[in-house]
């Protein structure tokens, strides 16, 4: 229910006016003071003022008026104010109405013209302030891709685009933040995409593949070592959160650090403190931590294979990157990105379209990056990219021409009517080229 605000000094008029907007469905609130007005304006959601221009006996310069409605003005900028006036303040409302206030009624009023003008006004309020949130999402939206774009992210999906707004969003704080997702799905994009936006983005931002660290010298990678606490220990060494000391610490592949690793991880993250190998000195280091994995810390939590308190430690904010089989509306959008502007044909545009892509953007560059070079000239057809079947297979020519649909005549006849003749729509739906489509209406003598 849309709340009216009437500031009013006469208790009639106040009485007036909120039977008749009452009884029109409208909730209203009024209040003889300006002080206890600005205080409703400030704190509900008020659709509508109707205001006096003088609060004071025997004041009629309509400066008190004046006054309220600027101070109004400061707390929401797009409030609609209906000004009353008496003849005497005229030329003040007036001068008002110039300033933004949206109209004004004299007294007496004419009831069935102040509701048609209230309805209006509260109308076109909630159209401003929806055309505002538009602008706002459009702003946001153009501000993330920008810096989507800026690190290499190339999107068109809705699903992605949720993931980027909120990798934009989760980056002005220090929170640490855990990217789920299939090998090869850009995990490492959004770590550099929040890296990008974070009050953080001149300071070090150092990555580590937890997998690939050595289980004997987890110790020393992660905290450094002081010369001679190993073997071949020749000198000092700076482990990864020294180094990234006021900056940012992006662990990726964080399920696949050996449990003893996590136990030495945990008590970094819980205290900021750590030692180096070899030395009894602790030192402090302030990181942010951005990790990622592809596996399933919760089952792995289940088996004994993670530590539950790790995993908390980590996860206080997830973003789950969805495979590419689920952002189909990104493919062709990368395939541009890595092959410039080559032509593909619609048949090929098909065939990838339906390809699992179990190996996700990574595959799809390396198939874009093998056609590039075995065929720099030309419109690249399905069988040029060369992709594998479910079963490890390499598609033959003729199990790429399986994948498009062989219409019949009666089928191309359905298609022309329903897409009005418009051949390269008869073409995607059967996922053909216009050439092979041609062919075969012309082979069952469908007209064209």
């Amino acid at each position: 229910m849309d709340k009216i605000l009437i500031v009013d000094d006469t208790p009639a008029v106040l009485q007036a006016l909120s039977l008749l907007l009452e009884i029109h469905g409208y909730e209203v609130i009024t209040t003889t003071s300006p002080a206890e007005a600005l205080r409703y304006v400030d704190q509900l959601r008020v659709s509508l003022v109707i205001q006096d221009m003088n609060f004071t006996r025997d004041t009629t310069s309509g400066e008190e008026g004046k006054g309220l409605f600027f101070a109004m003005r400061e707390l929401n900028p797009h409030l609609p104010v209906i000004l009353i006036t008496a003849w005497t303040d005229l030329e003040q409302a007036v001068e008002l109405v110039k300033a933004g206030a949206v109209d004004y009624i004299a007294k007496p009023w004419d009831d069935q013209k102040l509701i048609n003008t209230i309805a209006n006004l509260v109308a076109l309020g909630k159209a401003n302030q929806a055309s505002e949130k538009l602008q706002r999402q459009k702003e946001a939206l153009e501000g993330s891709k920008t810096s989507a774009q800026n690190v290499g992210l190339v999107y068109a999906s809705a699903g992605m685009q949720r993931v980027v707004d909120m990798a934009v969003q989760v980056a002005k704080s220090d929170i640490s933040v855990l990217i789920t997702g299939a090998n090869g799905s850009g995990k490492e994009k959004i770590a550099e995409l929040i890296q990008a936006n974070s009050p953080l983005h001149e300071a070090p931002f150092i990555k580590v593949n937890c997998g690939a660290l050595p289980a004997d010298l987890i110790e020393a990678e992660l905290f450094g070592a002081e010369a001679g606490a190993y073997t071949g220990a020749n000198k000092m060494r700076v482990g990864l959160f020294e180094a990234a000391n006021g900056g940012t610490l992006f662990l990726d592949e964080i399920g696949n650090l050996p449990y003893s690793g996590q136990t030495k991880l945990l008590r970094v993250l819980q205290t900021g403190e750590f030692q180096r190998l070899g030395s009894v000195n602790t030192l402090h280091t302030k990181v942010r931590v951005i990790s990622a994995t592809n596996s399933n810390l919760v089952d792995a939590i289940a088996s004994g294979e993670f530590r539950e308190d790790l995993y908390y430690r980590l996860n206080v904010i997830e973003l789950s990157l969805p495979s590419l089989s689920e952002r189909i509306d990104d493919i062709m959008p990368l395939v541009n990105h890595f092959l410039g502007d080559r032509e593909v044909s619609l048949a090929a545009e098909n065939t990838l379209r339906q390809h699992p892509w179990n190996g996700n953007v990574r595959e799809l560059e390396n198939a874009c990056k093998r056609v590039a070079v075995l065929k720099p000239v030309g419109v690249i057809e399905a069988q040029d990219f060369a992709l594998m079947d479910t079963a490890g297979k390499q598609q033959s020519k003729n199990d790429v021409t399986k994948n498009a649909i062989e219409p019949s005549k009666q089928e191309l006849e359905d298609a022309m009517r329903e897409y009005q003749g418009v051949v390269a729509k008869v073409a995607r739906h059967f996922g053909l080229s216009r050439q092979a489509l041609y062919r075969r209406l012309d082979k069952h003598g469908v007209a064209y």
